[in-house]
C-alpha cells in the first residue's frame, strides 16, 4: 500500500435507501465519501438531483455530499465499509448479490433489527455466513430516523469485538448531534434491537385499546425483562441491555407513534386487520415478521417470553387484542426478579 492509499478517506457503501439507511448514509457522507444503493432508479435520481428521499423522509434535506446509485455492483465494488440497511428478510439475498463485488476483509455493518425466518439467525450471523472472514459490526440504539435526519440530538452504539474497527466506525458515523458509543457485546446489542420491535407492537396494542401510561410502563418494563433473559441466555451482557441498545431503544420505540412497530400495534389495538395495516404502508415493521422467530428462539433455549407469545398469537394466530391482554394479566403470580 502506498502512503497516498493509506491516507485516503474511507469509502462507505450503504445498501438500502429506506428511512434509516438514507439517514445513516447522509450522516456518514459529511465525514467520508458515501454511496447509497437504492433499488429503484427514480429514488437514486431524486437523491442525486434534489438531495431528498420523499418516499421515506419527506422533504428533509440530505447531505449534499451523498451520492446514490441503483447499481448494487457500483455501490459496493470500491467500498472500504459496507453498511447493510435492508430489512432482515431480504438481508441474505441482497448480501449474496453484493458479495462477489465486495473486496476481501471489508467490514460489514448491519442496521437491520430482525431475525432470519427458519434459521433464527441474527443479521451479523447471516453476514458471517455469506462473507466469512469479514469483520461484522452492528449499529443500534434509540434511533428514530426522522428525528435524527432532522438534526435532533441522539446517540447510538456500534458493537463489534475489534477495538480498532469500532473506533474507526465511531468516527465515521458520529456527528455533532449524533453521538456514537462503542460496545464489544454484539449478541446483546443485536438481540435487544430485535426484541424491542416485538415489545413495541404490544405497547402500541395497549395504547390502541385506550390504555394509558401505567399499562405502557408495565409492558415496557416486563418487555425489558424478556429481552434481558433471552440476550443473556445467548451470551449478551446485562450492561448492554440496560444501555442505549436495550433500554434506550425500547423506550424510544414504545413511546413514539413514528415507530412503525408501535403504529402497527396501535392499529391492531383499534381493531384493524394486520393484512390491511401492512398493505397500507411501504414501511417494514420488523417486529411482525420477527415475532415468531423470536418466540421460536426463546423456546429453543428455554426462555419464558409471555409478551412475545401474545404478540405472536395476535399477529399470526387470530387472537384478539383483548384476549391477549387478558392472558397476560391472568398468568400465574410470580416473583418480579428470578
Amino acid at each position: 500500500m502506498t502512503y497516498a492509499e493509506a491516507m485516503a478517506p474511507i469509502r462507505m457503501a450503504v445498501v438500502g435507501a429506506g428511512s434509516w439507511g438514507t439517514t445513516v448514509a447522509s450522516l456518514a457522507a459529511e465525514n467520508t465519501p458515501t454511496v447509497l444503493w437504492a433499488r429503484r432508479p427514480d429514488v437514486a435520481a431524486t437523491i442525486n438531483t434534489e438531495h431528498r428521499n420523499p418516499a421515506y423522509l419527506g422533504d428533509r434535506e440530505l447531505s449534499l455530499a451523498l451520492r446514490a446509485s441503483a447499481s448494487l455492483e457500483e455501490t459496493v465494488e470500491g467500498a472500504d465499509v459496507v453498511v447493510m440497511a435492508v430489512p432482515s428478510q431480504g438481508f441474505r439475498e441482497v448480501l449474496v448479490s453484493a458479495a462477489p463485488h465486495i473486496r476481501p476483509w471489508v467490514p460489514v455493518v448491519s442496521l437491520s433489527k430482525g431475525l432470519e425466518q427458519g434459521t433464527l439467525l441474527r443479521m451479523s450471523e447471516v453476514a458471517n455466513e455469506v462473507l466469512p472472514g469479514h469483520p461484522v459490526a452492528v449499529l443500534t440504539g434509540p434511533n428514530l430516523a426522522g428525528e435524527i435526519a432532522a438534526g435532533q440530538p441522539a446517540a447510538s452504539v456500534v458493537a463489534i469485538d475489534d477495538a480498532v474497527i469500532a473506533t474507526a466506525l465511531q468516527g465515521i458515523f458520529a456527528r455533532p448531534t449524533f453521538r456514537v458509543y462503542t460496545n464489544t457485546d454484539v449478541v446483546g446489542c443485536e438481540l435487544a434491537g430485535v426484541v424491542k420491535n416485538v415489545i413495541a407492537i404490544a405497547s402500541g396494542i395497549a395504547t390502541g385499546m385506550g390504555f394509558g401510561d401505567n399499562t405502557r410502563a408495565t409492558l415496557v418494563t416486563r418487555g425489558l425483562a424478556e429481552m434481558t433473559r433471552l440476550a443473556m441466555k445467548l451470551g449478551g451482557s446485562l450492561e448492554s441491555l440496560a444501555g442505549l441498545a436495550g433500554m434506550g431503544d425500547l423506550i424510544a420505540t414504545c413511546s413514539s407513534t413514528s415507530s412503525r412497530n408501535t403504529t402497527v400495534g396501535l392499529r391492531l389495538g383499534r381493531g384493524e386487520k394486520l393484512d390491511d395495516i401492512i398493505a397500507s404502508t411501504t414501511q417494514v415493521a420488523e417486529g411482525v415478521r420477527s415475532s415468531r422467530a423470536v418466540l421460536d428462539l426463546a423456546r429453543k433455549h428455554g426462555v419464558d417470553m409471555p409478551i412475545t407469545e401474545q404478540v405472536v398469537a395476535i399477529c399470526h394466530e387470530g387472537k384478539s387484542a383483548a384476549d391477549g391482554l387478558l392472558s397476560l394479566m391472568t398468568r400465574r403470580a410470580a416473583p418480579e426478579v428470578r
